[in-house]
């Protein structure tokens, strides 16, 4: 009798845990500097919404995020970039308290980038040698005699002068305030067919409105960036390219499984393709939405897509 008594009470508790409801605090979201991630964030936050669930959203640097997500001050972060991010999400989970919660079915690369028109001007791209030989057709006032890349927000961490260093090229790294302030120079550009070297990204919206190509150097291999035996250079670090072919993670806090189990729940079945995350961008890129009016907008064109995750 007793033993049946047990039973049904761990029986009981089981199904308890199960049809456990979501804390009324709300689900910190962070956002940053470029408009797929900020889309998604508000696509992702007001899924949880249509679930009963209350969304904060907070603007938040980019590489600090992993370390605020670790602590539980953010619940999750909806694009991890391999080549931008994988450093400071592998240093976190390396710590402790956030995890791998899903994969984007999304390819991801990040690198020097070119718009097609360039090419007429360096016939010898996309390798990084004939670009460094054109250097002189990328020069600016700003940078004399030597051409001029325009690299992400510096809080992106992409080590552009370091690869600049390495790799000995006769070229300046320029930053740009943010991702917007990118697509104005290359639409500049493009009026007069000017030969311009940026940073970008795919999955993005620019695919589409520019055909380009990413520079090729020389191929990234595990330990290029932390040891300088690792490369064509015998002594320098950053001396490749990034991941051709990266990930696109979402990390999650820890406790957010207990706190939020079905909107967790929900997290873990999110997944998103490169044209689903260009869609996203452009409408705020391109279409001038802002970024939550675009995620109903994305929400309502793909409900067959996202209505099943939360069930």
């Amino acid at each position: 009798m007793k033993l049946r008594i047990l039973a049904a009470a761990a029986l009981a508790l089981g199904v308890s845990s199960a049809h456990a409801s979501d804390s009324a605090d709300p689900i910190v979201i962070p956002t940053h500097n470029w408009s797929s991630q900020v889309v998604m964030s508000n696509v992702v936050g007001q899924i949880f919404q249509s679930m009963g669930n209350s969304v904060e959203y907070v603007s938040t640097d980019s590489q600090a995020v992993y370390e605020s997500v670790r602590l539980g001050d953010a619940a999750l972060e909806v694009e991890v970039w391999e080549g931008a991010f994988g450093k400071s999400f592998r240093a976190a989970l390396e710590k402790g308290g956030l995890h791998d919660a899903a994969t984007h079915n999304a390819v991801t690369r990040e690198d020097w980038w070119y718009p097609m028109w360039t090419k007429e001007a360096c016939p010898g791209l996309p390798d990084w040698k004939a670009l460094n030989e054109c250097a002189e057709k990328f020069a600016t006032p700003e940078t004399g005699n030597k051409g001029r890349f325009l690299g992400g927000p510096v809080d992106w961490l992409k080590h552009d002068q370091e690869k600049v260093d390495a790799l000995g090229m006769n070229f300046v790294v320029v930053n740009a305030g943010s991702a917007a302030a990118l697509w104005a120079e290359i639409a500049a550009a493009e009026k007069t067919k000017k030969p311009i070297v940026v940073f970008n990204w795919t999955p993005n919206f620019a695919e589409a409105v520019w055909p380009g190509e990413f520079v090729n150097f020389p191929e990234w291999v595990e330990g290029c960036d932390k040891d300088p035996a690792v490369g064509p250079m015998p002594d320098k670090l950053y001396d490749c390219g990034n991941p051709a072919n990266g990930y696109l993670k979402i990390a999650a806090w820890d406790g957010m499984k207990e706190k939020w189990p079905k909107a967790y729940a929900t997290l873990q079945k999110v997944s998103f393709t490169n044209a689903q995350i260009a869609e996203m961008a452009k409408l705020v890129d391109i279409d001038g939405m802002e970024p939550e009016a675009a995620a109903t907008a994305w929400l309502k064109a793909n409900e067959g897509l996202w209505k099943p995750w939360t069930e």
